[in-house]
C-alpha cells in the first residue's frame, strides 16, 4: 500500500505535493519522490526514507520549479525500500507513480528487456513506466488503454508525459483514487486527506476509467474514449477521520481492507494456479530437505503460526513445533542444521524474535521470516523472507496483519505438502484455487458486522468470559481472546473445548458469557457437546458457525453464521467476526481502541 498525489494549478507544486503525501504517509514510508514539470522538462526527486528526509534533500540539492507534478510516498512490496526503487519511475518522456501490484511484471519485463529495455530497479512499478514508453505513440490515452490490456494486478497510476506539460493522466484498478476538484487547479490522491488543505470536492474513480487533469478541466473517460459525467462529492470530515476513510478508528478501517491485503499478498505468490514462492527463494527442492519445522512468534503472529502448525502437520505430514520466542530461547531448544526456524512479525523488530533468529542461526538451521515490514532487522537477518502485504497497520490490535500472516501459511503448507508429494498437483491447484478466492468471502463476511455489534453488548458488562473450541477453531479462540482483552480489558481466557472437564468448567457461572467457535465439520457434534455443558450450568453462549451448521437452539443463546468454505480455510473467514467483537465491545466501554493501554504496537524490547 502506497500513496499517489498529483497537482496541476498555478501554485508551487513542490509545495502542495509534499503536504498532500504528509496526509498519505500512513500509507507507506519506505522512501518519497516526485516529479515536476520544470521549465518544460520532467524533473524527479526521490529518497529513501520517510518525507521528511526528501524536505532536506530538496533543499540541499535542487527543488524543482513548476505548477504540476506528481508524488509518492512508498510501502516497498517489490524490491528493497533504495532511492533507485523509489517512485517516481520513467524517463524523459514518460514518468509514473504507482500504488498496487502489478502481478505479472516478471512476464513484462521479460518481454521488455528482449525489446532492448535495460532495467535499474528491482520494482513492478518500473515495468509499467516502461511499458508506456514502449506503445507510446503520441497518444497518451490510446497509450495508457494498451497498457491496461497487457497488466495484470492491482494499480492506482499517476502519469506524466513530457509531450504534454501541466497535464496528468491517471487510472485505477482495485487501489483506491480521487480526483479533487478546486479553482484554477485539480487533484488527484490515493486517499481524500491528501486534498482537504485545498478542496473537499471530489470525483471517485472507479475502475479502469482514465482521467486526463489540466487546472480548468476534468475529463473521465472509459477505456472506448466515451466521456464519463460523475457526481461531485462533498468531503464533510475533519483531516483525521478523513485518514480514517470516514472509519470512527483506524482498527474497524484495518478490518476492512482485508479483502485487499490479501489479494496483494496471494496474488503475487501464485503462477499459472499454482503456489510460487521462488521470488522468495523457496524452491520446491529445498522444501524437501528439512526434518523438522519450528515456528516461534509472538502474540498474534504466535496464533497464526498455531494455525500453520495444524495446516502443515495435516497436509504436509511435516512434525511441527510452534512455540513463543520469549520462553523458545531460554528451554535450551533441540535445533539441527537439517531444520527449518519459520520466524513470523510484522514489523519484523520483535525483540524475543529476533533473538530467537541468531539463537536459530548459530545452530546453523534455516531461517524463514514472514513479515510486513521490508527492509527490517528479522528480514535483513534471515536466510529467506516472505513479506506480507498488509501495508502500515496502524492500531495496535493487529487485524490485517493477521490474516496475511494467515494467508502465507497457507501458501507455504500447499509447496511443501506438494513438494514432498503428499499431494498431487490436481490437489495443490484446487487448494491454491480456494485460497485465492477467500479475499471475495471476506468481503461478504463484513457485511455481518451488526450482529457482531449485537453480540459484543452482551459482553461489555462481564467480568470473565471463556473462548473455547477444537482444532483449528481452538487456535482462532486464542486470536479472539487475545484481540478482546487487549482492548477492551475484560478479563478472557481461551481454551481447548475438550479441556472443559479438566477443571476449567469450574470457572463458569451464571450468565458468564461463553464464546465457542465451531467450524469444523469433523469437530462439530463435540462441540456443541461441549456447548451443552456449560450452558448446563449458566453460561450465556454466544457460537460462531457455518450457515449450513445443524445445532440444538436450545444449546445456543445467540449465533453468528459465516459463508461455509473448507475447514481448513476457515480460520481467515472466522478471524473477521472475532475482531468485529473485540471492536465493538471496546467501543461500546468507551477504550481507546487504537491505543490501549499499556501496549505498544512493536516490542522492541523484551
Amino acid at each position: 500500500m502506497c500513496g499517489i498525489v498529483g497537482y496541476v494549478g498555478k501554485k508551487d507544486s513542490v509545495e502542495i505535493l509534499l503536504n498532500s503525501l504528509a496526509k498519505l504517509e500512513y500509507r507507506g514510508y519506505d522512501s518519497a519522490g516526485i516529479a515536476v514539470f520544470d521549465e518544460g522538462k520532467i524533473v524527479v526527486e526521490k529518497t529513501k526514507g520517510r518525507l521528511a528526509d526528501l524536505g532536506e534533500k530538496l533543499e540541499k540539492t535542487y527543488r524543482p520549479k513548476g505548477t504540476c507534478g506528481i508524488g509518492h510516498t512508498r510501502w516497498a512490496t517489490h524490491g528493497e525500500p533504495s532511492d533507485i526503487n523509489s517512485h517516481p519511475h520513467g524517463n524523459e518522456k514518460i514518468t509514473v507513480v504507482h500504488n498496487g501490484i502489478i502481478e505479472n511484471y516478471n512476464k513484462i519485463k521479460t518481454f521488455l528487456v528482449e525489446k532492448g529495455y535495460v532495467f535499474e530497479s528491482e520494482t513492478d512499478t518500473e515495468t509499467v513506466a516502461k511499458l508506456l514508453d514502449y506503445y507510446y505513440n503520441g497518444n497518451p490515452f490510446e497509450t495508457i488503454v494498451k497498457v491496461l490490456k497487457e497488466i495484470e494486478g492491482s494499480y492506482g497510476l499517476g502519469i506524466m508525459f513530457a509531450d504534454f506539460p501541466e497535464k496528468i493522466f491517471a487510472v485505477r484498478k482495485d487501489s483506491p483514487l480521487i480526483v479533487g476538484v478546486g479553482e484554477g487547479e485539480n487533484f488527484i490522491a490515493s486517499d481524500v486527506p491528501a486534498i482537504l488543505k485545498y478542496t473537499r470536492n471530489y470525483y471517485l474513480i472507479e475502475q479502469n476509467e482514465i482521467v486526463t487533469l489540466s487546472k480548468d478541466e476534468v475529463v473521465i473517460q472509459d477505456i472506448h474514449g466515451d466521456i464519463i459525467k460523475k457526481e461531485l462529492k462533498v468531503a464533510d470530515w475533519d483531516e483525521e477521520s478523513a485518514e480514517k476513510g470516514g472509519f470512527e478508528h483506524f482498527m474497524l478501517k484495518e478490518i476492512h481492507e482485508q479483502p485487499t491485503a490479501l489479494k496483494t499478498t496471494i496474488m503475487p505468490r501464485v503462477l499459472n494456479g499454482m503456489p510460487f514462492l521462488e521470488e522468495c527463494g523457496i524452491t520446491t527442492d529445498m522444501l524437501k530437505l528439512y526434518n523438522k519445522i519450528f515456528i516461534v512468534a509472538c502474540g498474534t503472529a504466535m496464533h497464526a503460526g498455531m494455525v500453520g502448525k495444524y495446516l502443515i502437520e495435516r497436509i504436509a505430514r511435516v512434525d511441527v513445533t510452534v512455540d513463543i520466542a520469549s520462553e523458545f530461547r531460554y528451554r535450551n531448544p533441540i535445533i539441527s542444521s537439517k531444520d527449518l526456524v519459520i520466524l513470523i512479525s510484522q514489523s519484523g523488530e520483535t525483540a524475543d524474535t529476533k533473538a530467537v533468529l541468531r539463537l536459530a542461526k548459530e545452530h546453523r538451521a534455516t531461517t524463514l521470516s514472514i513479515v510486513n515490514v521490508k527492509g527490517s532487522s528479522i528480514a535483513r537477518e534471515s536466510d529467506f523472507v516472505i513479506y506480507t502485504h498488509a501495508g502500515p497497520e496502524i492500531s495496535v490490535a493487529s487485524t490485517k496483519a493477521y490474516t496475511v500472516q494467515l494467508s502465507i501459511m497457507y501458501l507455504l503448507t500447499f509447496q511443501l505438502a506438494y513438494a514432498r508429494g503428499k499431494i498431487t498437483e490436481e490437489e495443490c491447484r484446487e487448494y491454491t484455487r480456494k485460497l485465492v478466492e477467500l479475499p471475495d468471502i471476506i468481503t461478504d463476511v463484513l457485511e455481518i458486522k451488526d450482529k457482531c455489534q449485537y453480540a459484543a453488548s452482551k459482553l461489555v458488562n462481564a467480568d470473565s468470559l471463556l473462548y473455547i473450541g477444537r482444532g483449528l477453531d481452538y487456535a482462532l479462540s486464542m486470536e479472539g481472546s487475545l484481540k478482546l482483552k487487549e482492548i477492551s480489558y475484560i478479563h478472557s481466557e481461551s481454551y481447548a473445548a475438550g479441556e472443559l472437564k479438566h477443571g476449567t468448567i469450574s470457572l463458569v457461572t451464571e450468565h458468564m458469557p461463553v464464546i465457542a467457535v465451531a467450524t469444523q465439520d469433523d469437530l462439530f457434534e463435540k462441540t456443541i457437546s461441549n456447548v451443552k455443558e456449560v450452558k448446563a450450568r449458566g453460561a450465556y453462549v454466544l457460537m460462531i458457525c457455518k450457515e449450513n451448521a445443524d445445532y440444538d437452539n436450545d444449546a445456543v443463546d445467540f449465533v453468528i453464521k459465516i459463508p461455509a468454505a473448507d475447514n481448513i480455510f476457515m480460520p481467515i473467514i472466522t478471524a473477521v467476526p472475532l475482531q468485529f467483537i473485540a471492536y465493538y465491545t471496546s467501543v461500546l466501554k468507551g477504550c481507546d481502541v487504537d491505543k490501549p493501554r499499556n501496549l505498544a504496537k512493536s516490542v522492541t524490547v523484551e
